[in-house]
């Protein structure tokens, strides 16, 4: 059974049933089998050349990542650009990509090459915007698809007029020039693609990562960080922020570990327009859920801090220093085998007075101190040694320190 098109003029334009079989061409038809199978041949052997030739590919990838990463340095001695101008600036270059719909690495990649650029040149502050207006130019012509490159009358429109149409075929040259001619780069969203192939990742962490990614470009301490530590990381984080298991694929090192730590610091206040852009169900509502994920966070720190104090703990006693920490019980002598110290006295007092009877019938003072002290044969110089003993931590240093103090 077939759909065909009626032409009757009050079915016009709707399909309805017909018991004809739908003919096709003999030509067609073997022109449809041969296209079929030229693709299933190309799909095999490009699968068989990336196995082949993987490590020589990611090999190549390494180097292309360390030739093309900025200097965050370099960047500091500039005159003008201060690093307070960045967020404003990547504020107006993400509403521009998502205004324009690239691809995801282009986004990376404009970054990639203003960095690169103001790392090799003196930017003029009034020139700052038009230098991010000529990288993402040459990152969409470079890798994203054509009907989407942005054209120069839209960019001087979203700049509000600031610049002259010729002025941003002129930066665009003398970029492409400064960073002679080099604009490949394996972005972050390159390296956390593969990260999610190999690992079996959901589109919610993906989603996730990606954001964490974009709250990294507005920061300076990630200038200089490399792309797939930089994907490594944020899906690190990401599987951690949604409960995920943790994956260890036997690659992290120090420099990961201070990347995951450095980019949970950077959470907690988002640019509005990247949490706007993340917001929508298209990218998993992923600024919702980092949002709720850190006031989750914060309110068991609260609890944590008004929760009250716990009883400490009681020492663990050793088998080397058992005898010399018991207390004795009535009747008990010596302990053997105890070499030195005192043993503690009961705590229920006892004898004449609180104090003990010896056999000469002569008063003891209670031994109270918790520290052993000499026996004293009067109250008074029990009491003398008593605040001698109070006094003695504080040797003469120490309290001349804390009168000085």
């Amino acid at each position: 059974m077939a759909y065909t098109t009626s032409n009757s003029a009050a079915d016009t334009g709707y399909f309805v049933e017909s018991d004809e079989p739908r003919r096709i061409n003999v030509k067609d038809a073997a022109r449809m089998l041969a296209r079929n199978r030229q693709e299933m041949i190309a799909n095999d052997l490009s699968r068989l050349a990336a196995e082949e030739y993987l490590e020589d590919i990611m090999q190549h990838l390494r180097h292309m990542e360390d030739e093309t990463l900025p200097d965050a340095n370099l960047i500091d001695m500039q005159r003008e650009i201060q690093w307070f101008m960045r967020p404003y600036l990547i504020d107006f270059l993400i509403e521009a990509h998502a205004a324009f719909a690239l691809l995801p690495e282009t986004l990376f990649l404009t970054v990639n090459l203003l960095d690169r650029y103001c790392s090799k040149r003196v930017v003029y502050k009034q020139h700052y915007q038009l230098v991010g207006c000529a990288a993402l130019l040459i990152a969409a012509k470079y890798g994203d698809k054509k009907d989407r490159v942005p054209q120069i009358n839209e960019l001087n429109n979203m700049c509000c007029g600031l610049y002259d149409s010729g002025m941003f075929t002129q930066m665009e040259m003398h970029v492409l020039n400064t960073l002679e001619w080099t604009v490949g780069h394996p972005t972050v969203d390159f390296f956390t693609q593969l990260i999610v192939a190999e690992e079996g990742d959901d589109r919610e962490v993906e989603h996730m990562a990606a954001y964490i990614s974009e709250i990294a470009l507005y920061q300076r301490d990630f200038v200089s960080t490399k792309p797939s530590i930089m994907g490594r990381a944020s899906l690190a984080l990401a599987r951690a922020i949604l409960g995920r298991p943790e994956v260890n694929d036997g690659e992290w090192d120090h420099v990961a570990n201070a990347t995951v730590l450095a980019l949970s610091q950077h959470l907690h206040q988002p640019s509005q327009s990247l949490s706007r852009k993340y917001t929508s169900p298209y990218f998993s509502r992923a600024s919702v859920k980092l949002a709720e994920f850190l006031a989750h966070q914060a309110a068991i720190s609260r609890r944590a801090q008004q929760a009250p104090p716990s009883p400490p703990a009681e020492p663990t006693l050793s088998s080397n220093n058992s005898y010399i920490y018991s207390t004795p019980q009535k009747g008990c002598g010596a302990v053997p085998g105890m070499a030195e110290g005192y043993m503690t006295p009961p705590i229920t007092p006892e004898g004449v007075c609180y104090g003990a009877v010896d056999p000469m019938n002569r008063y003891v003072p209670p031994r109270c101190p918790a520290t052993p002290t000499p026996q004293i044969s009067s109250g008074v110089g029990y009491q003398s040694h008593h605040q001698e003993q109070q006094y003695a931590p504080y040797s003469y240093g120490e309290y001349n320190t804390q009168m000085v103090a």
